[in-house]
């Protein structure tokens, strides 16, 4: 009997802890604005992101043998929930309820030692995991890509199949005709080589902008998932769902352990809007809950900057983050934490699209 509370994998699909006896949450799942605290926490789960495994010169994507297996034994010995994704889902997009450290596991791009090295160790443990394929790459035979046998195989074990988009596109850089026509043809591929076309969805990359959002809900996807870090709860939008990235800088088992404890951080009015930013540094800000613990030592962190942000906080719930700096071009992640007791923190991100033409100006 493992000590892990496992949900295995199976052909089925269907697992336990998701029934029709499951309570609904009725008023606060009504409420406006922020989620308080303890129903956002009763809602939520960590989802973790994979490229490769045992992949080393890869080290921004991959991830050492050594330390995914130091995963699966915090798994294994920490009694974590592994829960398949579309089930998290379901309960996030339902107001249902989710046990406490539960977290889910998704690969990106279909990179062959996915097939050589996370999947027999992922099938030996009886682990649920989710897969989001980019399937030109799958299509062109590149010799470090999985084959459309290898993906049948997986997904017929019970593995949860989903898009990336076809060519792999930097979307908020793209035409609305170029993403509708990439979108889709991925959608028939998966069609064509599996039998079905998944329902969930990951932006390369992790880049999104409210357009792409869009389009991602309007081509059927019942969810989308970016790469900016921070736990997935009920109250949030369906199409910019986190998850924290692991590769071998950041892949080490206190960072794994850390993360599958982590806690929401609920905010609500976010600026700006949109995550192609206009002004360099961003107006970045949010309100969090009146109840949420931990606020008074919140901290937050621009990915390319190595002091803490300026906080200015203007009344007891509403927290402007001001970079010290203005943002490079691309992409660039903003990090929120704040202790929740029991050696478990709050964590909040976002990610911002810096437009070439505004990187490094300083604001008039």
């Amino acid at each position: 009997m493992t000590k892990g509370r496992r949900i295995r994998a199976a052909r089925t699909g269907t697992f336990a802890w998701l029934t029709a006896s499951t309570v609904i949450c009725v008023a606060a799942c009504s409420a406006p604005r922020v989620a308080m605290a303890a129903e956002a926490d009763s809602r939520s789960a960590v989802v973790f992101m994979y490229h490769r495994f045992g992949e080393n010169n890869y080290p921004t994507t991959n991830v050492k043998i050594e330390q995914f297996e130091a995963h699966l034994s915090e798994i294994e010995s920490s009694g974590l929930a592994v829960a398949p994704l579309p089930e998290i889902v379901a309960a996030i997009k339902r107001k249902k309820p989710i046990p406490d450290r539960t977290i889910a596991l998704t690969i990106d791009d279909a990179f062959k030692s996915v097939y050589q090295e996370a999947w027999p160790r992922l099938r030996k443990a009886g682990l649920p995991f989710a897969l989001f394929v980019a399937t030109d790459a799958v299509d062109a035979g590149r010799p470090d890509y999985m084959t459309w046998d290898q993906i049948r195989e997986l997904s017929e074990w019970g593995v949860t199949i989903g898009s990336q988009t076809s060519s792999h596109l930097h979307m908020p850089m793209a035409s609305q005709e170029k993403i509708t026509a990439d979108v889709s043809r991925s959608m028939r591929r998966l069609k064509e080589e599996l039998g079905f076309v998944p329902t969930l969805f990951a932006y390369p990359y992790g880049e999104f902008d409210n357009n792409v959002k869009g389009e991602v809900e309007a081509a059927g996807f019942d969810a989308a998932f970016g790469q900016h870090s921070g736990v997935a709860y009920g109250g949030m939008g369906m199409f910019a769902l986190p998850r924290f990235s692991m590769n071998q800088r950041y892949g080490d088992v206190e960072r794994f352990r850390m993360v599958a404890n982590a806690l929401p951080l609920p905010v609500t009015d976010l600026t700006p809007a949109d995550a192609v930013i206009k002004n360099n540094p961003p107006p970045f800000g949010f309100s969090v809950a009146e109840n949420v613990s931990g606020i008074g030592a919140l901290a937050c962190f621009y990915s390319h900057e190595s002091e803490p942000a300026k906080l200015i906080r203007l009344g007891p719930l509403r927290i402007e983050v001001r970079a010290l700096e203005p943002l490079p071009a691309g992409r660039v992640r903003v990090n929120c934490t704040a202790p929740a007791g029991n050696k478990r923190w709050r964590w909040f991100g976002t990610q911002f699209i810096v437009p070439p033409q505004i990187a490094d100006k300083a604001p008039d």
